[in-house]
């Protein structure tokens, strides 16, 4: 089994081990009933002493997630296998290189009549038809798009669009310096392998997005998570921890903040950029919700500030208008973004060209008209669900009120029993993120993740009810136990 190890970290060995197997098991990479390799034979791949193991185990025994047996060796709680299961058995010896995967987690809800778990918008508020038209004409009109490879760094045309749209928010770049993505994951997936090796210190918001936390960890970097207040990344935290451990990469999703719906303050981004030139690194702002502001619009982007490169800025267009055409592009300077051109031509030759003439008109004209209406539409959605909360939530259950995006981040009196909350949630049809895989794994949280625009209204309503209702009788049963 492989384990990054970095031994210059400030974190033990016992705990790299530990948080690893548990990320691991948490997101299904491990399942119930495998056996652990034993004690001798993991401190022997490692290169650590058995000691080092044995503490790793005791401290997921200690948190449940595995049962170790004197002579029989250590599990992950353990279910019967079915004979599909006990037929592949054999993989589960196969080695990768996966430290943890808990975003495939987050769409595998299927079969949950409230879906409050995944970020997205209710297909209904979404133009579809618009987009689907466009596609079905060129579909028909233009067949030959089906047969041609996209340009690596995306279509010209596309890209010139993308660039006015970048530009009448302050971000002013060439259509040189743009490239088209399929959705901002594949943007952080690619800035990761580019720049991110083994022990390389990538600083984070704390909370902050699951899927940016898998791709930085499958890199074996060093992940620092810094917290947030009302203005976001608390900068002089940051910059205490910098000065001891130089950052090579700061990732920040500084615009209605996901999951926690924050803000970064103007200051703060200016600071940023500056720590970011001192240090001589890339900042990766992540922004897919800028334009999706409730009353007044955020300040401008942190790109559009950078005069010497150290901006990376991804914007997706995918979540506000079509997330099945997966498309973003990536702002970049100078051969930072030529590298990235490079390591995309490897990961997919080209972001598929059909999808990108689909959104092509859309975007040209009627993207700000539609976000207008847009905005209105999940204001309201928003609004309801934070009467229901005032009305409904039980003491102790607090949530601050977005001034944009998708999400409420709902703290608890508490972190204990919330894996029994999400089980139970799921069996009365209700789903939603846990606060824990927004972090790294060390610390239990004591949040979770409602999103209010994934269904029709009424339905969000109904299903928010019956979670409070839900909410309240666990409450009451972990306070009587």
């Amino acid at each position: 089994m492989h384990i990054e190890l970095n031994r210059g970290s400030s974190k033990s060995l016992p705990q790299q081990i530990s948080d690893t197997l548990g990320q691991r098991i948490t997101s299904g990479l491990l399942q119930p009933g495998i056996r652990l390799p034993s004690v001798r034979g993991l401190a022997s791949s490692l290169k650590v002493s058995q000691v080092t193991v044995s503490k790793a185990y005791e401290e997921l025994e200690s948190h449940g997630h595995i049962i170790c047996s004197q002579g029989k060796g250590c599990f992950v709680a353990r279910r019967p296998l079915t004979p599909v299961e006990a037929g592949s058995a054999w993989q589960d010896g196969y080695d990768d290189f996966l430290p943890r995967a808990q975003l495939w987690r987050n769409f595998d809800y299927s079969a949950v009549q409230y879906p409050f778990h995944l970020a997205a918008i209710h297909s209904e508020l979404l133009p579809l038809q618009y987009i689907g038209a466009t596609m079905s004409s060129l579909v028909t009109g233009q067949p030959e798009l089906m047969a041609s490879y996209g340009n690596f760094q995306g279509d010209a045309e596309l890209r010139e669009v993308m660039c006015r749209h970048l530009q009448s928010r302050g971000v002013e770049v060439p259509s040189s310096d743009v490239m088209i993505t399929s959705g901002s994951q594949q943007g952080i997936d690619l800035v990761a392998r580019t720049f991110v090796g083994p022990g390389d210190t990538v600083y984070l918001e704390a909370p902050s997005y699951t899927g940016a936390i898998d791709v930085f960890a499958g890199r074996g970097a060093e992940m620092i998570f810094i917290p947030i207040d009302s203005e976001g990344m608390r900068l002089d935290v940051l910059t205490r921890l910098c000065d001891k451990r130089p950052p090579k990469l700061i990732y920040t999703n500084p615009t209605f903040q996901n999951p926690s719906g924050v803000t970064m303050s103007m200051t703060r981004r200016q600071r940023l950029l500056e720590l970011a030139r001192s240090y001589r690194c890339l900042i990766v702002e992540d922004d897919p919700f800028s334009d999706l502001y409730f009353h007044k619009p955020p300040p401008p982007p942190i790109k559009s500030m950078d005069k010497e490169g150290h901006v990376v800025y991804m914007k997706s267009f995918s979540k506000v208008i079509a997330p099945g055409c997966r498309i973003a592009c990536v702002a970049a300077g100078g051969n930072i973004l030529s590298r990235l051109i490079a390591a995309k031509s490897a990961s997919d030759l080209g972001s598929p060209l059909l999808n990108q003439r689909a959104v092509l008109p859309f975007i040209t004209r009627r993207y700000d008209a539609y976000t207008r209406q847009l905005r209105t539409a999940l204001r309201g959605r928003m609004e309801t669900a934070v009467k229901l909360l005032k009305r409904y939530a039980p003491p102790g259950v607090t949530c601050n009120v977005p001034e944009g995006g998708l999400n409420l981040w709902l703290q608890l009196p508490g972190a204990e029993g919330i894996g029994k909350l999400h089980a139970r949630a799921e069996q009365a049809g209700i789903s939603f993120l846990p606060g824990d895989v927004c972090y790294s794994g060390e610390v239990p949280s004591r949040h979770i993740r409602l999103c209010y625009s994934q269904m029709k209204e009424a339905d969000m309503e109904k299903g928010l009810r019956l979670f409070l209702q839900l909410l309240t009788e666990h409450l009451r049963t972990d306070q009587l136990t």
